[in-house]
């Protein structure tokens, strides 16, 4: 079983910093996505920073999301 975000902050450069259920942090860059899809609305910085947690996934308003999965398997841990 994956575990899922507990929480996840913005930070400069269009990184996302996460803590997982597991008690594990790291850093999720989210430029790779940025010129495909509903994440190009990404790019306006005001609207990437109103990431949030819903349901253990990692949303924006406009329903732009990223699965725990990804986020686990992408994510630079911080020890």
């Amino acid at each position: 079983m994956y575990s899922k975000v507990i929480s996840v902050a913005p930070l400069e450069n269009y990184i996302l910093l996460i803590e997982l259920s597991d008690n594990s942090k790291g850093t999720f860059d989210m430029k790779p996505y940025l010129d495909f899809g509903s994440y190009k609305a990404l790019k306006d910085n005001e609207y990437f920073k109103k990431v949030r947690v819903q349901a253990g996934d990692i949303t924006w308003p406009d329903e732009q999301d990223i699965a725990p999965e990804r986020i686990i398997a992408e994510m630079k841990r911080i020890q």
